[in-house]
């Protein structure tokens, strides 16, 4: 378990240091793409609680990577996209990828 935490431990310190992001930011970043997504979307493709979900966003927000909008056919809905500056940083994220700690590669072969 020691092992497990330090290695994700190394990678979000490394996310946040080259790309200024969490590692729940990452995931919910790359959970909504090039989408305009709903929390409950969100909630679904990333596993985490509507509680965490909530601040991940704001902060994601804070940092002006997402954005958030009122529905089209319902004002009481709200939906979430990538902005400008999110969809930068995702792309560079892709492109330069980050060196995996030893004990997750398992988890990251075949993925992209």
């Amino acid at each position: 378990m020691r092992d497990l935490m330090k290695a994700l431990y190394e990678l979000e310190s490394q996310l946040e240091e080259t790309y200024g992001m969490t590692l729940n930011e990452a995931m919910v970043m790359c959970s909504v793409g090039g989408e305009t997504i709903s929390a409950g979307d969100i909630i679904s493709r990333t596993g985490m609680t509507s509680s965490h979900v909530s601040k991940v966003i704001r902060s994601a927000e804070d940092k002006g990577f997402l954005s958030r909008r009122l529905g089209e056919h319902d004002k009481r809905q709200m939906f979430f996209v990538l902005t400008r500056k999110g969809k930068n940083r995702l792309e560079r994220l892709k492109e330069q990828g980050i060196n995996v700690p030893e004990w997750l590669v398992p988890l990251f072969e075949g993925r992209e």
